[in-house]
């Protein structure tokens, strides 16, 4: 059991750093799709069949096609873009920096701790914790992806009538 969850641990932190180091938009979605799936295995390795099957429709299947429909909407440049490259070993120094520091704060803080599993949840329980105690936040979590489309849609129709096209 701990071999498969290291493996696929790993597996979600390769996904991860591809989805950052890609310099394609559409693979890095991609990437983003096998870091969340790997994810989601982790919850069904730890007996979590409710929040795998969550993690797997709202994050892999409603963000990441969000993600991918707001490109195709604002027909952002879908190939390599050399205009938007940065410097990348900063970035890499501070990952890795921020990383080594986490793992050695949770080694010290955790590293001998043992934790009971909890009693297992039902449906019915995770529902009402999340329409009770977290209503506000999954309700502003709509409202900010019903922004970023109608954002998308905006520029979408900007860039067209710039360009002295009819708009659609």
């Amino acid at each position: 059991m701990d071999v498969l969850l290291s493996v696929t641990g790993l597996v979600a932190v390769a996904g991860a750093v591809a989805v950052v180091a890609t310099k394609q938009l559409v693979r890095a979605g991609l990437w983003l799709v096998v870091t969340l799936g790997a994810v989601a295995v982790e919850f069904l390795l730890l007996g979590a069949e409710f929040a795998a099957w969550v993690q797997v429709l709202i994050y892999v299947g409603a963000v990441v096609v969000l993600l991918l429909f707001a490109v195709m909407l604002t027909r952002a440049p879908i190939g390599r873009s050399s205009d938007l490259d940065r410097p990348a070993l900063p970035a890499v120094l501070l990952g890795a920096a921020t990383a080594l520091g986490l793992s050695a704060l949770f080694a010290v803080v955790f590293g001998r701790m043992r934790v009971d599993p909890p009693a297992p949840g039902t449906a019915e329980r995770i529902g009402d914790t999340v329409f009770k105690d977290w209503v506000l936040p999954f309700e502003l979590l709509s409202v900010l992806l019903l922004a970023a489309l109608v954002g998308a849609i905006v520029l979408s129709r900007r860039e067209t009538a710039v360009a002295g096209e009819e708009p659609r």
